[in-house]
């Protein structure tokens, strides 16, 4: 059958279930994806939400201060206590000394606190057990450094690329959207995707371009939204009595049970809703004290 007779809304169910599955699944890994960018970039300037100074610190560097005491105030920040960390910047703004590591108590405050993660076994972290590297952490914070950028850089290119690859072609195959808007669709996320890893390289060298950071990250969000739910709708909601056609029997039933649907939440949620902000607050705080 030619490219250009393929419909998504004609498609047999097997392949919508397949379509939808691959869509359904990297949609959760992009939420996942913003979610530890919160927890990592987001944390930079000690506050949670990702700011252009979140993405400054993480780039450029928070020149005023050094690595390890940026950290300690921003994504590592709670992995110890306030004394404890107070002890280990101290240690660093004196120069980070391997004599005062041992008597000031820094060490063993490392060793408990910090090795866990920052270990031998560690992938893309300083190894804390080795002193030469925990000490370039008590230099002036310059940001990502060039080798992290490199190998950061091509695994995005490649692996992000794969995914848009799939995406793009699930919703080249839809019949609402002109062929000429469709184009641009699926050419967006990689121009973008390339405008990203570049806005990383130029805010290491000015922060200025922290702000081509947002714009190019919102820009792959953008496009992959718009692709992923005209490919759901074409596949699941047109030619489907029960959205198509509002007379319906199907749709009338449909209709009736979102309203008592609705009814029941907003009624609950008068009752439970502060309280269940309170225990998301409290989950979600929970689960930062966790990340390591």
């Amino acid at each position: 059958m030619p490219t250009s007779k393929i419909e998504l809304k004609a498609l047999d169910t097997p392949l919508k279930v397949l379509f939808t599955g691959y869509l359904t699944t990297v949609a959760i890994g992009y939420v996942f994806a913003l979610i530890q960018i919160l927890f990592t970039h987001g944390m930079a300037d000690g506050k949670l939400g990702l700011s252009i100074d979140d993405i400054v610190y993480s780039y450029y560097g928070n020149r005023s201060g050094t690595l390890l005491e940026n950290k300690l105030n921003g994504s590592m920040k709670g992995k110890a206590t306030e004394e404890e960390n107070f002890v280990i910047m101290q240690w660093a703004r004196d120069g980070g000394g391997q004599t005062d590591y041992v008597n000031h108590g820094v060490k063993k405050i490392i060793e408990t606190k910090c090795e866990i993660c920052h270990n031998e076994n560690a992938s893309g972290i300083p190894d804390f057990g080795e002193f030469s590297e925990l000490h370039e952490t008590t230099l002036e914070d310059e940001g990502a450094t060039f080798s992290s950028l490199t190998r950061v850089s091509h695994i995005h290119l490649f692996g992000i690329s794969f995914i848009f690859m799939f995406v793009g072609l699930i919703f080249s195959f839809a019949s609402t959207v002109p062929s000429k808007y469709k184009s641009i669709a699926i050419g967006m996320p990689y121009a973008f995707l390339a405008i990203d890893i570049l806005s990383w390289w130029l805010t290491k060298l000015h922060p200025m371009f922290a702000i081509l950071v947002m714009v190019a990250g919102s820009g792959m969000g953008f496009s992959f939204a718009f692709m992923w739910l005209m490919s759901v709708k074409e596949m699941w909601f047109m030619n489907n009595p029960c959205f198509s056609d509002p007379d319906s029997p199907c749709a009338k039933r449909l209709k009736a049970m979102i309203e008592v649907m609705s009814t029941v939440m907003q009624f609950f949620w008068k009752i439970t809703g502060t309280q269940i902000l309170k225990l998301m607050g409290i989950g979600f705080k929970w689960l930062y004290s966790k990340m390591k």
